[in-house]
């Protein structure tokens, strides 16, 4: 287990004093230390139950915060929050892989970097927050964490959109510019857009807003995360079937600028 000196310093990184530091050292044992020291449970089933307030506590600000993003969009902006990856460049931050209990080959393996441990283990930490000090302080811990990347995820990530990021991650992987075909329906003062983005002739990612950037922005993030396989998106979002250009929002009296299609800028 932890030393009280790496107990302290862990906890003052984490803002967070344990009532009971045992569940700090239980969060952070990987089953691979857990297999070289006897009959110790690993932090799997903390990972289980961290996952889940974790994802309470986003879905939660974004419906609050956000009054005006539809459904959609509020989902998109979780899954581009909660996953492995975001979760695991926040634990590296903490350098919560210098006190993860591993066995001496995934240790030697250079496991104290690896994307999923440090993932699991955060999720296990947040579980373990939340039953040593309560939902409130479990909530502030999330949000202390994930807050300004939630944000990030909503304004585009370091000031970069989602436009401009899937562009050059689709150059990178050889599939062209992404052409978007953006519809409309509704009245002047309240009109809803709906983007469709194509790749090679293959939809990868639909997405609805207030203007057409907005609606381009969220199919640019549908897209985005489906090429880079976080949260279980799975790309292209139409099982593979080749589009040619026409409305695929499934309503047939939308007017305005249906089927409207152009190739992408990095606007």
């Amino acid at each position: 287990m932890l030393s009280d000196d790496a107990r302290r310093t862990l906890q003052e990184s984490l803002g967070v004093e344990f009532e009971d530091p045992e569940w700090l050292d239980r969060s952070l044992a990987h089953r691979s230390w857990c297999a070289e020291n006897g009959d110790v449970s690993s932090n799997e089933r903390l990972e289980f139950l961290g996952d889940s307030v974790l994802g309470l506590v986003v879905t939660r600000y974004v419906f609050e915060r956000f009054p005006h993003l539809p459904e959609g969009q509020l989902s998109e902006v979780r899954a581009g929050v909660v996953n492995s990856r975001t979760l695991a460049e926040v634990a590296a931050e903490l350098d919560l892989g210098s006190y993860v209990l591993l066995g001496k080959g995934e240790a030697a393996a250079g496991g104290r970097a690896k994307q999923s441990i440090l993932a699991d283990a955060m999720e296990a930490v947040i579980a373990a927050v939340y039953l040593d000090r309560g939902w409130q302080t479990a909530h502030d811990f999330v949000l202390r964490l994930l807050e300004a990347r939630i944000r990030a995820a909503i304004d585009g990530t370091g000031g970069r959109d989602y436009k401009t990021r899937l562009q050059e991650l689709a150059a990178q992987m050889g599939l062209g510019r992404p052409r978007y075909v953006v519809d409309d329906e509704g009245p002047d003062h309240a009109k809803r857009f709906f983007a469709t983005l194509q790749l090679t002739g293959i939809v990868y990612g639909t997405g609805e807003g207030r203007s057409k950037k907005e609606a381009e922005q969220s199919a640019a993030l549908r897209a985005y995360l489906g090429l880079t396989g976080e949260a279980g998106v799975e790309a292209p979002g139409t099982n593979g079937v080749a589009v040619d250009g026409a409305d695929h929002h499934g309503s047939e009296d939308r007017h305005g600028s249906a089927g409207e299609g152009h190739d992408a800028g990095v606007a």
